[in-house]
């Protein structure tokens, strides 16, 4: 196809999608981000995310432990973007993938820089704060021990201004409810901040 015939044809493809339900273009359009789906150390918003990453996989090679992944076609607009799935294979902040990145899609950031998204703990279902035994695995695993988690009474809690949401402590979480979540989970709050 030269390219005559493709910018005569750019004005249907776009009628097309204007007349699909809205609904279906949402989910086109709909971020990938969500409750233990963070995006890699650096990351820039996620409204300019898509735009900014040219889908080149860089970060995915030179992530030692496989955390990061790219996303299929079903993600629509962000397809071949890179994810983690923190309660699959939590991010270590080794930082090697924000050196690699060619566009500053994921910024040169240090990893006490780094906020992927904050780490909540579920009251109602942590093993601690419900009282039903000791744990301190979440405290145990964080790499920022005593600035991220500290001990309150022998209960984790979360310090807002530390905690990076590298996910290791919902990684190592034991408990896990009738919907999937961990007792702890990382909420995605940085991804839409500007």
């Amino acid at each position: 196809m030269n390219r005559r015939k493709f910018l005569r044809r750019v004005p249907a493809w776009a009628a097309i999608l204007l007349a699909w339900p809205v609904s279906l273009r949402a989910g086109i359009l709909a971020s990938p981000v969500a409750t233990n789906r963070l995006r890699p150390p650096g990351a820039v918003p996620e409204d300019l995310f898509a735009g900014r990453c040219i889908r080149c996989g860089r970060c995915v090679e030179v992530c030692p432990y496989h955390a990061i992944t790219l996303l299929d076609i079903r993600a629509g607009v962000f397809a071949g973007t890179p994810l983690i799935a923190v309660e699959q294979i939590p991010c270590t902040l080794c930082m090697k993938c924000v050196q690699v990145c060619p566009t500053g899609t994921l910024a040169r950031i240090g990893q006490e820089q780094t906020r992927m998204g904050l780490a909540v703990i579920n009251r109602f279902t942590c093993l601690a704060w419900s009282g039903k035994t000791l744990c301190r695995t979440c405290y145990d695993k964080c790499p920022f021990k005593n600035r991220a988690i500290v001990l309150d009474r022998l209960k984790p809690v979360i310090r807002e201004d530390t905690c990076t949401g590298c996910g290791l402590c919902t990684h190592a979480c034991p408990v896990t409810d009738d919907l999937g979540l961990k007792a702890v989970n990382i909420e995605p709050i940085y991804a839409h901040a500007e």
